[in-house]
């Protein structure tokens, strides 16, 4: 019944997160279960729609009536010889909904899955949206980008995402953190120069020294961005869409800056000192749109700037399967005109020499290789320096990456 509360506001349009925050005050079990089934449906894309779409007329004029049928279709194809326990669940919850008025339907559309389920997933392996788990026009984008990574692509956006922390080098060393997690009985593995990558996920409270700040949760992928920018120490450096503030930390963590840490929304400002104050690290953290940097900036070049930018999530759908559900083709379009705003007022804000990393989590070349094809061509003070593309995989999330110096 709670994954059906979860579930009910994202169909109508709400973010996952926030859906997620009515779960709080609820017993620690139920909650992760319900975040569980909640993922699981959200990850799936159409899959679940498809199949009730061959068993019922018509969706369900109830919100919370149809996200149980799509959490309990969920738990009847991941719990093999739960079936009875799952349909009895199901039609006990539907029964707190409108009087019980659900009951019968939630229990004659559960058992005629459970008698017609393999030709009704003979049917959906034919239909490229339900099978492959992502809608029709992200998947025709991914095939054109990338004609033979597109499955692998598409597998790691469908499963479970990894744990990956990143090792506070001020605190103490991968190999010595690496120690403590042994100790702990906790099974991870190096990735990347400061990253490890933990077998399991697990609770941030078991992790050795969280509190203290020797680790912070990070994907290995977007550790890649303080290697990149690299600033000497002493730089003065902006990170100009920091929320929540992991780039910024590791960079603070590799030298002494003048950092300013910038973010439209005053809440994710908060999260940055925040994290910034567990791991022992300080910045300039200010409220501010990086659009209009005549409120905020007070004349002097940066040596180095991070644009983490505003995009798709195209390459942590794992991480926010809601976005699946929620994002259109036309956003993309609407990205890559912010993304390009951004680049165009930041640009003038870095000193001659300096350098500009442009950062996205997407996998849709708009928001990366043309987005920054089209930027060189309007600057003609802008090279290339590097660009890397990270598809997702076991052991990180996509990102793109283009590292620019002013000549």
């Amino acid at each position: 019944m709670l994954a059906a509360r979860v579930l009910a506001p994202v169909l109508a349009g709400r973010s996952l997160g926030e859906a997620l925050d009515l779960l709080a005050g609820e017993p620690a079990a139920a909650r992760a279960a319900a975040r569980d089934a909640a993922y699981g449906v959200l990850r799936g894309g159409g899959r679940g729609e498809f199949i009730l779409g061959r068993l019922m007329a018509r969706p369900l004029g109830h919100g919370e009536a149809q996200a149980l049928l799509l959490a309990a279709l969920y738990r009847l194809e991941t719990r093999p010889g739960a079936e009875p326990m799952v349909v009895d669940q199901a039609v006990a919850a539907a029964g707190e909904l409108a009087g019980g008025a659900f009951k019968g339907v939630v229990n004659g559309v559960l058992r005629n899955f459970l008698r017609q389920r393999e030709r009704l997933l003979a049917e959906l392996r034919r239909d490229d949206a339900a099978h492959f788990q992502h809608p029709a026009w992200w998947l025709a984008r991914l095939r054109r980008a990338y004609r033979e990574d597109w499955p692998r692509i598409v597998a790691a956006g469908n499963g479970p995402p990894p744990m990956t922390l990143r090792v506070n080098a001020r605190r103490i060393s991968v190999d010595a953190y690496l120690g403590e997690l042994r100790a702990a009985g906790i099974e991870a593995k190096p990735v990347g120069g400061a990253g490890l990558r933990l077998a399991t996920p697990l609770p941030v409270d078991r992790l050795p020294g969280f509190a203290e700040g020797w680790v912070s949760v990070q994907d290995a992928g977007a550790q890649r961005a303080a290697g990149l920018l690299d600033p000497v120490a002493g730089a003065r450096v902006l990170d100009a869409c920091a929320a929540p503030g992991g780039k910024t930390a590791h960079l603070l963590e590799r030298a002494d800056l003048d950092m300013l840490a910038l973010d439209i929304d005053a809440a994710r400002a908060r999260r940055i000192e925040d994290n910034l104050g567990r791991l022992g690290l300080a910045a300039d953290v200010r409220v501010g749109d990086c659009l209009a940097a005549d409120r905020w900036w007070d004349g002097r070049p940066f040596d180095a700037i991070l644009a983490d930018a505003p995009c798709s999530a195209s390459g942590v759908a794992r991480r926010h399967p809601d976005i699946k559900r929620l994002r259109r083709e036309s956003d993309i379009r609407k990205f890559a005109r912010a993304q390009a705003a951004i680049l165009d007022a930041l640009w003038p804000l870095l000193k001659p020499g300096g350098k500009l990393l442009y950062a996205t989590c997407s996998v849709f070349v708009e928001e990366n290789d043309a987005q920054i094809d089209a930027f060189l061509a309007r600057w003609t003070d802008a090279r290339r320096l590097v660009q890397e593309r990270w598809l997702p995989n076991d052991d990180n999330d996509g990102f793109y990456y283009a590292l620019l110096r002013k000549t």
